[in-house]
């Protein structure tokens, strides 16, 4: 009998890709998740490990050398890291859409420059759009880029910032005035390079400190403050000014099948914990599995976890057959993160009271679900983008 999220017509590579991963995570990432959580400890082995892996790589070019591998295998790379730790995986999903926006959307000299550093894990990306007074509404985004000469000097604040301390490269979302009158089409993003760490990173470029999260722990997240900063125009991404939001936008369009990678890893693994917990606490003369409550629960429990997973694979191959595909993103990061919430609920109440010690593993998922509900975009957000494409699609 199979087990969950088994994936149908993968190559003997993937499956031997996954394979890999998979015995990484029960082996490197279980035993120490809790502990590196509890402590809000950045897990510097795991990563270096992973860049010997080179997931790091795992969609660049190999002309690049990276892998050359397709979001499909990165999503269901993902949902393995994810299973053991989801900040792990964070750490490598803003990298790899930064790589993302280089390999779609980045000048010849920029791809050369950047993507083999970020295959080998020499740099590490992280993007920013998001601003302390928004973050939906991309196209309000206040932090301004001013042209002075051959260069630009960008003033403002940023704010959630995944890996805004340990990254060296960031794709931050600015407003350059050019004077379109559709304020989106006054957005660029810029290449920033910076020292990893806190503090004044680079000239006019200063990261706080990280901000103290109910979960998530373990990734820093942080702000991005600009005074002054200035950085060539060569640094723009893709060379031309006010192309900034319809970049980001495909940058958070494979994201989102990522974050929702990332809500079927941690359902998952709710789900094993919860499944073995259940078949081994006894009440009433027998195992809680075998009372019918408890029972319809596990039903429930692997019905979600089954059908994210599912809709995240069809937005990865819709998206690696070249095909539109922020439908099928928006559903499966909209019910993988709603199934996730659901899951690890169902698995906290199986376990009882022992759900709500902290040695037991089910108390960190339960603070790690609920920002899968509103990162990359809010369930509500998610919502107005399926609505939205299902009417154009079935239009009077």
């Amino acid at each position: 009998m199979g087990r969950l999220c088994d994936t149908a017509d993968l190559t003997d590579v993937q499956r031997d890709m996954l394979v890999t991963i998979r015995a990484f995570v029960d082996e490197q990432i279980l035993p120490v998740a809790t502990e590196l959580e509890h402590r809000d400890e950045y897990p510097t082995a795991i990563v270096e490990q992973l860049k010997q892996l080179g997931i790091f790589g795992l969609t660049i070019p190999e002309e690049f050398g990276g892998l050359g591998e397709s979001l499909l295998t990165y999503a269901l790379v993902v949902e393995e890291l994810s299973r053991g730790w989801m900040s792990v995986s964070g750490v490598v999903n803003t990298h790899f859409i930064v790589a993302y926006l280089l390999q779609q959307h980045g000048t010849p000299a920029q791809q050369a420059e950047y993507l083999p550093h970020l295959a080998a894990g020499e740099l590490t990306g992280a993007f920013s759009m998001s601003e302390p007074a928004l973050g939906s509404d991309v196209a309000a985004i206040t932090t301004t880029a001013t042209r002075d000469g051959d260069d630009y000097v960008i003033n403002g604040q940023k704010m959630w910032l995944t890996n805004g301390g340990t990254s060296s490269l960031v794709a931050v979302l600015v407003r350059t005035p050019l004077g379109h009158e559709r304020s989106h089409q006054n957005l660029t993003t810029f290449l920033i390079e910076k020292s990893p760490g806190f503090g004044e990173v680079a000239p006019g470029l200063t990261i706080p400190g990280k901000i103290e999260k109910m979960g998530y722990k373990g990734i820093d997240t942080t702000e991005l403050l600009f005074d002054g900063f200035r950085i060539g125009a060569d640094q723009i991404l893709g060379g031309e000014p006010g192309r900034g939001f319809y970049q980001m936008m495909d940058g958070v369009e494979v994201g989102r099948v990522n974050v929702a990678a990332r809500g079927v890893g941690v359902a998952h693994r709710a789900f094993e914990l919860g499944v073995a917990y259940a078949q081994q606490r006894e009440a009433f003369g027998k195992p809680i599995a075998e009372h019918q409550a408890v029972l319809f629960r596990l039903a429930e429990m692997g019905t979600k976890v089954e059908s994210a997973h599912q809709m995240v694979v069809r937005a990865a191959r819709l998206k690696d057959a070249g095909k539109r595909n922020d439908l099928e993103a928006g559903m499966a990061k909209y019910l993988a993160s709603e199934n996730c919430r659901d899951v690890v609920e169902d698995s906290f109440r199986i376990h009882g009271g022992y759900g709500f010690a902290k040695e037991y593993e089910i108390e960190r998922l339960y603070r790690e679900a609920p920002m899968l509900l509103i990162g990359e975009g809010t369930a509500d957000i998610q919502r107005m983008i399926v609505g939205r494409r299902l009417l154009e699609n079935y239009a009077l």
